[in-house]
């Protein structure tokens, strides 16, 4: 979070990993001579049996007579202004081996790549839109790859485009056979209105399917999930399957869990089903304003006390206080502070202290940085009856030490003194103790590709360090909000990068939160989607607060897909996340700015 006007951090974060670490693409104009053994691998790559083992998004293609190629069918796909007409293809390939990928293509500004090649992923386009081009890319597979995924798109809003004779040739891969069943099924976590599941991940498996009482309910990537929308206090029956290219294996023992009676269970403390969430700036001032405890709207069902800082970057010693008058000259006193904190939490709301910022770099190296952190943030919380602690370390607050590669057993001091630091405070005030966090995507969702300086360093030691942190913290964990903005490309679970402003980037990296996501894309460490009512969405409240800003209009598509599967455009989710708890904005004092636009229309899309 930023004290001042928008201020990109991300690529400076990003040019300290090494050379290459988020290459999205590599354009490729010439193409090796294929070998002796070399065949196509492309089922249907003519479309003469119309979209026969092609998936395209969103009913976007279509078989056509004409134009064409050659043969009787080639390929329509028809853009909108919110989907690029991607049509795709799994296929099964050798690990260590070349392949060229081949199409013919008519229309503007049309794609032809590939993804997952455990290498670097390629793309090749043209802006032609006259007669058929031929666009040609090659790519090695990595030593463990066994399949990649082809595809074709065109570009938001264009005219259709057409696709014939696409072809992939090099080594056929081995057979793919269907999957073991999984074993393992447990409950890891129970709601009123959830269940949250993991399994033993299973050998050759591209996916799995959860069901409850013989109905398939849920699709995860790794082994876990999170079903949603139960009864209160009711017993559910669930078994699990893992699927790929040949098929789906047969299901798992069945295992029965009960949900709770109500109140969420593990980290909730009575917020509303749908919550909005508010920085309030209350001890400096920038180009918003000042905005006095008192005026913060009914809108804001938790507002964190931007910020507390520490006294020097490993003391642990955190310190907060009210903007001076000479900065800030409608500043309240302490006392009317006090006062209007406490009306607030008598009307329901929540009022939290947040830690660090984009000043306010603290890492816990030591076990006496961990103490004080402990006494000071303690103190700070009963000066002003404060509800709990926000997590909001930034920059260098946390980074990975070399060798420390398994979020499930973090070893590197600054992380292991901040899980203690936390459960020491969660122990001191109880079960009402409100935590969330709001990290950036960099230490979070890039986790899915990069964790830590990596396997031979290298890497930038902060890729995915929140992981360990909200992995530990799970079960105490209120809400987890992460900074949907001032970031760069990340791949989502479709392994296709997305950027930030639209409903896309929102839909893309909440759904890697519920539906988890193997770290490092090591299958055999995943990390466990959370319970949709842990996660809120955070974004900007205007153009002025930060880079990423999202149009009302996007948000409510965003939400749209995460809670209803609808308005998803070319994402789509692992699962429908019906209680998903709301909305974070950076910040309650941009929000006024703006004539509170992004609160009217949190209030307005929920009702409220």
């Amino acid at each position: 979070m930023e004290r001042t006007g928008p201020i990109v951090r991300f690529s400076r974060l990003l040019a300290a990993c090494s050379a290459g670490l988020l290459a999205v693409g590599a354009l490729v104009t010439s193409a090796p001579v294929a070998g002796a053994a070399d065949v196509d691998l492309v089922r249907n790559g003519g479309f003469e049996a119309g979209l026969d083992g092609w998936s395209c998004a969103n009913s976007s293609g279509a078989a056509v007579t004409a134009p064409k190629r050659t043969g009787a069918l080639a390929l329509k796909a028809t853009p909108t202004g919110s989907d690029h007409a991607k049509c795709s293809q799994t296929i099964t390939v050798k690990p260590n081996s070349s392949y060229t990928l081949s199409a013919w293509v008519q229309g503007s500004h049309v794609y032809l790549g590939a993804s997952g090649t455990g290498t670097t992923d390629v793309s090749t386009w043209t802006q032609s839109s006259g007669a058929w081009k031929q666009l040609t890319t090659t790519f090695t597979t990595g030593p463990n790859t066994t399949a990649v995924s082809v595809y074709t798109h065109g570009w938001y809003g264009t005219p259709a485009h057409y696709v014939d004779d696409l072809t992939l040739v090099g080594p056929g891969g081995d057979p793919v056979v269907v999957p073991a069943v999984p074993g393992g099924l447990k409950t890891t976590a129970l709601t009123s209105t959830s269940v949250a599941l993991s399994w033993n991940p299973v050998s050759g498996a591209s996916g799995y399917h959860v069901y409850r009482g013989g109905t398939k309910v849920a699709t995860a990537t790794g082994p876990s999930a999170t079903v949603t929308g139960l009864a209160p206090s009711t017993a559910y029956s669930f078994q699990v399957t893992a699927t790929n290219a040949a098929g789906e294996s047969a299901k798992s023992a069945a295992i029965t869990a009960t949900t709770t009676a109500g109140g969420g269970g593990g980290g909730d403390t009575k917020l509303p089903a749908r919550a909005l969430v508010g920085y309030l700036h209350s001890s400096f001032a920038n180009g918003s304003g000042y905005t006095r405890m008192a005026d913060v709207p009914d809108s804001w069902d938790v507002i964190n006390l931007a910020f507390g800082e520490p006294t020097s970057v490993t003391s642990g010693d955190i310190r907060f206080s009210l903007c001076p008058a000479a900065e800030c000259p409608n500043v309240e006193s302490e006392a009317e502070f006090k006062a209007a904190i406490k009306a607030k939490q008598a009307a329901g709301k929540k009022v939290l202290i947040s830690i660090g910022g984009q000043n306010g770099q603290v890492r816990l190296g030591s076990t006496a940085a961990r103490d004080a952190f402990v006494t000071s943030v303690s103190k700070i919380i009963d000066t002003y009856g404060l509800d709990g602690l926000d997590i909001d370390f930034e920059g260098h607050s946390l980074s990975l030490d070399t060798g420390d590669t398994d979020f499930r057993n973090p070893t590197s001091p600054v992380i292991v003194n901040l899980i203690s630091a936390v459960k020491s405070l969660k122990a001191r005030y109880g079960s009402d103790f409100v935590l969330t966090m709001a990290p950036e995507t960099f230490f979070v969702q890039l986790g899915y590709q990069f964790y830590g300086s990596g396997p031979w360093g290298g890497q930038d030691p902060r890729a995915g360090a929140y992981l360990p942190v909200i992995h530990a913290l799970r079960d105490d964990l209120t809400l987890l909000h992460v900074q949907d903005y001032n970031s760069g490309p990340i791949m989502g679970l479709d392994n296709q990068y997305h950027t930030m402003g639209g409903a896309d980037f929102h839909i893309a990296m909440t759904d890697m939160l519920l539906a988890g996501f193997p770290v490092a894309g090591d299958t055999t460490k995943v990390f466990p989607g959370l319970r949709p009512d842990q996660v809120a969405i955070g974004l900007p409240a205007s153009t002025h607060a930060g880079n990423g800003h999202t149009t009302p209009a996007e948000v409510n598509k965003a939400l749209n897909c995460l809670i209803k599967k609808t308005d998803c455009g070319s994402y789509q989710t692992r699962g429908t996340w019906s209680d998903l708890r709301g909305l974070m904005t950076w910040s309650i004092n941009w929000d006024r700015f703006n004539s509170w636009e992004f609160s009217r229309n949190f209030d307005g899309y929920f009702g409220s």
